[in-house]
């Protein structure tokens, strides 16, 4: 038996995070039409909570550092878990008036986001060719948004500000302490998550009582798909650089492509083709430009060494 590489593992579990992403997106499109967007986030978030926890009980640096629950940027920490509530309100909100496929495929502009979250936020110097990636990422949201077409409205916007708010608590991730465990980071954005969608919900009218055991069944997978998919990419940003998992991160799209397909009966291929390519080229274009600098700058070390 041909032994399998960290490496590989994380790419494998990156691959499986991308299918329970999906999998809760499914079963988010599919509740929509009984609950709103703010009641299917709240119960993402109670159930998603679970494999939190059990993320930070299996983490040994959290063990090792003697299982301490407080942490000194609790405010900035404490803050993704809202803006994660954010951004799943208006993702839910696309995925509840738009095609499966199409946006899934806008919330993949996520990465070029962070380009300009990174200069803003981390002071992070960005070339022309990032920038250029950038552009060409958004020049493909734009089409599949199609602006000028009759059927554009306001839900078209939702799938971006989700991939917005998300990219700008992947950033925010990078400005917590190297000492904070990943998984005691995710508890509380969990936690806080959870305050956020509630608030959003309680602001968006009152709850609607859930009308059927099978609804409960599938708010329950719809939490433990989300909360399971958070723990694989966990586990797989603490195994290998991001930079190695971040191109196939982009194997969601055809695969939202296909599940859509078989479970809504969806083919938007005029839609989301060929923007997804120009986001798919962009994210990449980016990532490869990491890459190298990231090269360049451990062998400068290795000289002056």
């Amino acid at each position: 038996m041909i032994p399998i590489n960290t490496v590989t593992r994380a790419i494998l579990l990156s691959l499986l995070a991308l299918l329970f992403f999906d999998l809760m997106g499914l079963v988010i499109k599919h509740l929509s039409g009984q609950y709103n967007a703010a009641e299917l986030s709240f119960y993402r978030n109670v159930f998603g909570a679970i494999p939190s926890v059990i993320a930070l009980w299996s983490s040994r640096v959290w063990h090792q550092a003697g299982r301490k629950l407080r942490v000194r940027q609790w405010a900035l920490i404490s803050s993704r878990g809202l803006i994660v509530a954010c951004a799943q309100l208006l993702f839910y909100l696309s995925l509840g008036r738009m095609a499966f496929a199409t946006a899934t495929t806008i919330s993949y502009s996520g990465a070029l986001f962070m380009t300009g979250f990174a200069v803003l936020l981390l002071g992070e110097k960005v070339g022309a060719i990032r920038w250029l990636a950038v552009m060409i990422g958004f020049v493909g949201v734009v089409m599949i948004m199609g602006p000028r077409g009759e059927d554009f409205g306001l839900e078209a916007l939702f799938p971006v500000g989700a991939a917005a708010l998300y990219a700008l608590s992947g950033v925010t991730a990078r400005m917590i302490d190297k000492e904070v465990p990943s998984a005691l980071a995710n508890l509380y954005s969990s936690m806080f998550a959870v305050i956020g969608s509630l608030s959003l919900a309680l602001l968006m009218g009152a709850f609607s009582p859930i009308q059927s055991q099978s609804d409960m069944v599938w708010i329950i997978a719809m939490g433990a798909f989300g909360g399971t998919a958070v723990f694989c990419m966990i586990v797989s940003y603490r195994m290998t650089e991001q930079s190695n998992l971040a191109p196939f991160s982009y194997f969601g799209i055809p695969l939202a492509f296909f599940l859509g397909w078989l479970v809504f009966d969806e083919l938007p291929v005029q839609d989301i083709f060929p923007g997804a390519f120009l986001i798919a080229a962009g994210g990449l274009m980016v990532v490869w430009r990491e890459r190298v600098q990231r090269r360049r700058a451990l062998k400068a070390t290795a000289a002056v060494v």
